[in-house]
């Protein structure tokens, strides 16, 4: 038994997302989107090295040694599945780790609306799924995954770093790689996936110009891709997609994005009013014509406009849901307010619904 793991049951048992353990500092638990220190003593520099050194193997030790960072998982039989970042700072080092239940959640378990499995059923194209960063992009992902699991027969390949949920084969056959274990990049595993097969590639991260370009390609080519970045809206999605490129390169992608974007869901994770938790807020784009003609022409400002006017098509401005959230008792006036798009417009359209 590793030193960790009682750390990690106590995580697992207070409901905690995240474990922090600092050189200097009290083990830190993030419950309902907040820290809370433990009662245990600040750790030396020595005594988190040893917890997390027992973890990794010689050739993780040696990549972090290093690099000065490391991603990696670890699952602990009976309690849950964690992914860890280890990092230098000054003094000392420092980890993070972020619980993953054993069991993939379903999307109707995350309360998230039919539109999504619709978006699903594209045998291809473009779904992405974006959110700062701790906004549940990963389990999002795993909950289309499995939807597809349970109701194709698909050849899915899932590149991640590092692996987060395990999926077990169902209907499909999944076969997850982790960078940095597998493959040396996004962009080569994405690459190599090109001939292997697939039905459906997930990319973990589009985080560069190469990954982003192949990714487009690959839904080109006929595959259904998903993928995540970190923007916090479908506007800024797009733009940051458009924005990879040079200015000359520019026209020619918002074409081929225009052509192969099925849908995006960006989302927040918000604390919940009604009981312990959180629950997603979300901001839903389907690619009808009016999108596709707003991408081409690079007028992204209109998109919170188009999305308005989708709503029977499924989609849903953020700031709809946030009042759906309120409306229900799930989440308070204020906490919603803090992340609408225009925080006092958004009250003051609430207080002028108030009986």
């Amino acid at each position: 038994m590793a030193r960790i793991d009682a750390f990690l049951e106590i995580m697992q048992k207070s409901g905690a997302s995240d474990l922090h353990l600092s050189t200097g500092a009290v083990p830190m638990l993030r419950i309902n989107g907040e820290l809370e220190k433990t009662r245990h003593r600040p750790l030396t520099g020595d005594e988190v090295r040893l917890l997390m050194y027992e973890l990794l193997t010689d050739q993780q030790i040696e990549r972090f040694e290093e690099r000065g960072e490391l991603d990696c998982a670890y699952t602990l039989d009976g309690v849950a599945r964690f992914r860890i970042n280890v990092y230098k700072k000054y003094p000392g080092i420092a980890s993070a780790f972020r619980i993953i239940p054993h069991e993939v959640p379903t999307l109707d378990e995350l309360g998230f609306p039919p539109v999504l499995k619709s978006l699903l059923r594209y045998r291809a194209g473009l779904v992405l799924v974006t959110g700062p960063t701790n906004s549940g992009k990963s389990t999002t992902l795993a909950a289309m995954v499995d939807y597809l699991n349970e109701q194709m027969k698909y050849h899915i390949i899932t590149l991640e770093d590092p692996l987060e949920f395990l999926h077990r084969n169902k209907q499909c056959l999944i076969n997850q790689r982790q960078i940095g274990e597998h493959s040396r990049s996004f962009a080569d595993a994405l690459r190599a996936a090109l001939r292997e097969d697939p039905n459906v590639i997930l990319v973990g991260e589009m985080r560069d110009l190469e990954t982003i370009s192949l990714a487009i390609t690959a839904a080109e080519l006929g595959l259904l891709v998903l993928g995540t970045l970190h923007t916090k809206s479908a506007a800024q999605t797009i733009g940051r997609i458009s924005d990879a490129f040079s200015a000359d390169e520019q026209p020619a992608i918002r074409l081929a994005l225009s052509e192969v974007l099925v849908g995006i869901c960006s989302q927040q994770l918000l604390r919940r009013a009604d009981r312990p938790g959180r629950v997603a807020a979300l901001e839903i784009l389907v690619a009808n014509g009016a999108i596709r003609n707003m991408i081409r022409e690079g007028k992204n400002h209109q998109g919170n406009n188009v999305i308005t006017t989708g709503r029977k098509e499924g989609m849903k401005p953020l700031d709809q849901h946030l009042r759906e959230l309120v409306d229900s008792g799930v989440v308070t006036r204020d906490e919603a307010a803090r992340y609408a798009t225009e925080p006092q417009a958004f009250l003051l359209g609430l207080n002028r619904r108030a009986p």
